[in-house]
């Protein structure tokens, strides 16, 4: 049985391993990476106030501009650029459609990225389907026992680990698709009526218990996601102490 590994910096400064959130809404991904790193610190930042934010430091600002600048002064970073530019509803015949109301959405991935790969540190970007992030990684809710599906996607920067086992998913979602309703074990944690989500839905289901605010629980990540993800890190950087993701 392995014990929690404390990550430090050696062999002289002994400061606590240092993780960035960009663009960390809520810090569903901070919550989970405190979890699989013993003693890390954590600081978030993103472009809009986040008062229920869990991490150990939080900066309001451009994400980007952050990790352009102060990147380096971490060990490890995690990057969530908002999906809303990235996935199927701003592609083909909806991109149309939201250009033609004057709605628009950034295109970060490719900007983040070359931000990133800037600092030189090992990285993960996450993202929706349809997204520019690399696929190096497929996670799903169903991973992980949770009551929500939630694919994510995600792109690892100077480190590596293998994807895991896809189990089949148990049923539907819950709630109104092309005119018919589904009872299932999951909830759509998206949206609003229509049979989707409640705020204590969403918390049970991403097991987000630090937060009531229904938008920002909808955008969070869960922390299981980033949970295995750190351990994985942890794993390829300690191997010979068989710590497992």
């Amino acid at each position: 049985m392995t014990q929690p590994t404390e990550i430090r910096r050696v062999p002289d400064t002994f400061r606590p391993f240092r993780v960035l959130d960009a663009y960390s809404c809520i810090g569903g991904a901070t919550k989970g990476y405190k979890r699989a790193l013993p003693g890390c610190h954590v600081t978030g930042v993103d472009i809009q106030a986040q008062p229920d934010y869990c991490g150990d430091v939080f900066h309001q600002g451009d994400a980007i501009e952050f990790i352009r600048t102060h990147g380096h002064e971490f060990d490890f970073i995690h990057a969530s650029p908002p999906c809303q530019g990235e996935g199927a509803p701003t592609k083909g015949t909806n991109r149309a459609r939201n250009a033609a109301i004057g709605r628009t959405y950034p295109r970060l991935i490719v900007p983040t990225r070359a931000a990133l790969e800037a600092t030189g540190r090992p990285y993960v970007m996450e993202n929706v389907a349809g997204s520019e992030v690399r696929k190096d990684l497929r996670l799903c809710g169903e991973m992980f026992g949770l009551s929500v599906l939630m694919h994510r996607y995600f792109e690892l920067g100077g480190w590596t680990t293998a994807q895991p086992a896809h189990p089949k998913h148990r049923g539907y979602v819950r709630g109104w698709r092309h005119g018919i309703y589904r009872e299932g074990p999951y909830v759509a944690a998206y949206g609003a009526g229509g049979g989707k989500a409640t705020v204590e839905e969403i918390r049970a289901a991403k097991r987000i218990g630090w937060s009531t605010d229904h938008l920002r629980l909808r955008e969070a990540l869960p922390p299981a996601y980033t949970h295995w993800i750190g351990a994985a890190f942890l794993a390829s950087l300690t191997p010979a102490l068989g710590v497992a993701a």
